[in-house]
């Protein structure tokens, strides 16, 4: 789907499920003293709750980068698969607190780990679609409780098979997909629009390959933006943001 078919399903009536998964850095939860920032928690719940006051059928994968990087295990000596179940067990704590905030302000949440932990809910594909249709958050944590998947991975699982419209991935200072860094280069442009085979066939570094192939062949469009300012969680949710949409090649 392009741009203008996004938005376009998103605006068919109100009978209509619309649901969106959202992916947030672990960054996007803590700052650099703290593996939670209390207001950044706060306010990404009122923001939620608009959303989802507004009829949005809302799913978040998060990382897990506030707790643990892979660079610094790496140089500790830890080797992939230990490091990538550290990070995952960040990842279902972060989906606990999450939880715990959305339902301090009054939604109802869920969080469901792909790792079996006692006393967390685990994941199952019937159940977490249910809870969708119920209009609770559902986060999805423990990433898919195998090492050597990345967070896109997950994204483009969970949203496949909890039949999402749209994948939102929020990105900490960074509104889209530019052809060189925008840090350095002040003439680098950015594109409003790219397509799966282009990101596979150059490599690009923008998403994950295995997620970018997931994507395209279930032509499920994925919408990166900046986070950082204030309301952009809701306005990507309809392409209204600055922001590069990734979409299924046309034939």
């Amino acid at each position: 789907m392009d741009k203008g078919q996004v938005i376009a399903l998103f605006k068919k009536g109100e009978h209509m499920k619309k649901r969106v998964l959202l992916k947030l850095s672990g960054e996007a939860l803590g700052n650099d003293h703290e593996v939670f920032d209390i207001d950044k928690l706060n306010e990404l719940a009122l923001e939620i709750k608009e959303i989802v006051s507004e009829g949005i059928e809302l799913a978040i994968v998060c990382g897990g980068g506030n707790f643990v990087r892979g660079r610094t295990l790496e140089k500790l000596g830890i080797d992939r698969v230990k490091s990538d179940y550290m990070g995952m067990m960040g990842t279902v704590i972060n989906a606990i607190a999450l939880e715990s905030v959305l339902n301090n302000h009054g939604l109802k949440a869920k969080a469901l780990s792909a790792l079996e932990i006692s006393k967390v809910e685990t994941y199952n594909q019937t159940r977490s679609r249910q809870y969708l249709d119920d209009g609770q958050v559902v986060i999805f944590g423990g990433g898919i409780a195998w090492p050597y998947f990345s967070t896109d991975t997950t994204c483009a699982l969970r949203a496949i098979e909890n039949h999402c419209h749209l994948i939102l991935m929020a990105k900490n200072g960074t509104d889209g997909v530019y052809d060189d860094d925008p840090k350095v280069n002040p003439n680098a442009r950015r594109y409003d629009e790219m397509d799966y085979d282009t990101i596979i066939n150059k490599q690009l570094n923008v998403i994950d390959m295995t997620a970018a192939i997931m994507l395209r062949e279930h032509n499920l469009s994925t919408f990166i933006f900046d986070m950082n300012v204030k309301g952009n969680i809701k306005k990507a949710i309809n392409l209204a943001c600055l922001g590069t949409i990734i979409k299924t090649k046309e034939n």
